[in-house]
């Protein structure tokens, strides 16, 4: 009998009691389980939803999403943020028609050699849809485990990402690995909360150090995160018939997806002078003399590691021309919403515009 018998049971009976009812735990099918860890990483689960159930109409199978228009894949994934998982969602889809027939692996070992699948997707699949005794250590089971062992290392540390996926593993279920993984994190979600933990209806109250040491509010430790930097982006944004927009296409932040032509600046510009001979540098930009400029729009943007400050300097030419080389191309404003993937930015720019 497994040392933690008992701990798994109060787990499991808790977790039978009390999960939420969603539709990746009905249909527990590889590519479905796959695809809520890829869009649920860094996203509550109530945003999540609506973007899961979309994916899941629009491609119903990993053949569906291996054959779709990357631009598309973009599009509905427009409003999550870290676009680099789209990206790599679409490839990995490729990668199991191209190379697997359209099974994925069974073994974690090998679903993390797939794009965009680390560790915890990876361990989170094989144990739920294979029943690889592996253990998933998200966000919500470094908590769990921190406070349950009343650990002081820090869970974003080399040395507390090891530890923790090894105490994981020791109070892994070896039953019934894919029910325990979604139970412990579960439990993180709903009870063993950052702030507030319901701890008196804790179903591992009893085996919890942190608590017995008055310690649960503590922990878990975390190194200081590094300091978020400020950059400064200038758009143009050409106000005729159609709107000038072009795809970004540096690896950069919002790689792939659609904005104005930009410069950005080390620090903000003020006046009109200064943007417009940056523009007509970089864009080879040719602006008639008849050109009505009109107040800039100002807006800040908070991203993990960076704050954009933007500032979008509009114009009404009369006649406008970019070089040949700028990759910028007109769209009137209902097919760039309809068709083009935006950062939330520029998508709250154009609602604001479509208000007006």
């Amino acid at each position: 009998m497994s040392p933690h018998y008992q701990l798994h049971t109060d787990l499991l009976n808790w977790y039978r009691h009390n999960h939420r009812e969603l539709p990746w735990r009905e249909n527990s099918s590889p590519y479905r389980v796959w695809l809520s860890e890829i869009i649920l990483q860094q996203t509550r689960v109530d945003q999540g939803l609506p973007y899961y159930l979309k994916f899941v109409d629009h491609y119903p199978t990993v053949r569906h999403l291996a054959e779709a228009d990357l631009d598309l894949v973009l599009k509905d994934w427009q409003g999550l943020g870290y676009y680099s998982r789209a990206r790599n969602m679409h490839q990995c889809a490729q990668v199991v028609m191209d190379q697997f027939n359209g099974e994925f692996p069974k073994s974690a070992s090998e679903l993390a050699k797939l794009p965009g699948i680390g560790p915890y997707t990876a361990s989170a699949i094989a144990s739920i849809c294979f029943q690889e005794p592996t253990a998933v250590v998200d966000g919500n089971v470094f908590r769990v485990v921190a406070r349950l062992t009343n650990s002081n290392i820090p869970i974003n540390s080399t040395e507390g990402k090891r530890y923790f996926a090894t105490e994981a593993h020791h109070l892994l279920n070896p039953v019934d690995p894919g029910t325990h993984n979604q139970a412990m994190m579960e439990l993180g979600a709903l009870v063993c909360t950052p702030r507030n933990p319901s701890c008196p209806v804790c179903p591992l109250r009893l085996y919890c150090d942190g608590l017995k040491n008055n310690r649960v509010d503590e922990l878990p430790v975390k190194m200081g995160k590094s300091v978020r930097r400020t950059r400064y982006f200038n758009y143009l944004v050409v106000q005729t018939d159609c709107l000038f927009i072009r795809q970004r296409l540096d690896r950069d932040v919002w790689f792939m997806l659609h904005d104005f032509p930009l410069v950005e600046t080390e620090e903000k510009v003020n006046n009109w002078s200064e943007v417009i001979s940056l523009f007509q540098t970089k864009y080879d930009l040719d602006l008639g003399n008849d050109t009505n400029l009109l107040d800039p729009v100002h807006e800040k943007h908070i991203l993990s590691h960076q704050t954009i400050q933007a500032t979008f300097w509009r114009l009404q030419p009369k006649s406008i021309r970019f070089g040949a080389d700028s990759n910028i191309f007109e769209a009137d404003l209902e097919d760039i919403e309809e068709r083009y993937a935006v950062p939330i930015l520029i998508k709250n720019y154009l609602s604001n515009l479509n208000a007006k």
